[in-house]
């Protein structure tokens, strides 16, 4: 198998399986920031880079009751938006973007987010996983796939993708996966992540993927293994 590509080229029974468990288990999967709007949404999720979804949420109503729409976070200063936002990581940074974005989106597009991948780019703060989040959450759109560390990480597990660079995992998924499934396979990967199959200890002995997962596989393995070495 040509390597960054996805296992369907090697097993199409293992993919089916995947997708059909995460459909299963997660039917109604979709982001955990809390927003009421396209613009909310897309400060939620450049809020929420290295930070947790649910430290996200803490702060956010504060900073929504206060400046609600681009217009208001646009004439804000930025010690005041700091100061809503200090407990996420990063705030000074995130803070400056989210006011210089405010003014963009009221200059250019009324205030409003704009619908496309290379609009929302062009934004600052705004890279292609926060595109993609706001694409699909907001719009309903898929013009790729979300990987953040929880989506590479079980990618890689899954022997969904060989490569470890965002960009590249992406392209491995898009790839293979069907496309009306990007928006919600993404976000069944997140829950599933945080669910089941962490980062420093992944829970395969309970986990509904471990009979189509290489990762859990070799886990096994080394344990067998181990326990055959014991005296």
């Amino acid at each position: 198998m040509k390597k960054g590509r996805c296992l369907r080229l090697e097993n199409g029974k293992r993919l089916k399986d995947i997708l059909t468990f995460l459909e299963r288990e997660y039917p109604c999967a979709k982001t955990a920031l809390d927003h009421g709007s396209p613009f909310q949404m897309l400060v939620a999720t450049i809020l929420s880079a290295q930070t947790t979804d649910a430290r996200v949420n803490m702060v956010t109503p504060g900073l929504f009751n206060k400046f609600p729409t681009a217009a208001d976070m646009s004439h804000a200063g930025i010690e005041e938006i700091e100061r809503e936002i200090r407990s996420v990581n990063f705030y000074r940074n995130k803070a400056r973007n989210i006011r210089k974005l405010s003014g963009i989106l009221v200059e250019k597009w009324s205030g409003k987010v704009p619908g496309s991948m290379a609009e929302l780019v062009s934004l600052p703060g705004v890279a292609r996983k926060t595109a993609n989040v706001v694409m699909g959450e907001a719009f309903g759109k898929s013009e790729g796939i979300v990987v953040d560390t929880h989506v590479k990480r079980l990618a890689w597990r899954l022997g969904l993708t060989k490569n470890t660079l965002p960009e590249k995992v992406e392209a491995d998924l898009m790839e293979c996966i069907p496309r009306n499934r990007w928006i919600s396979f993404s976000m069944q990967l997140i829950l599933h992540g945080r669910k089941v199959c962490n980062a420093r200890k992944p829970l395969c002995e309970i986990c509904g993927l471990a009979g189509c997962c290489p990762y859990a596989a070799e886990i096994g393995r080394d344990k067998n293994k181990n326990e055959k070495d014991q005296p």
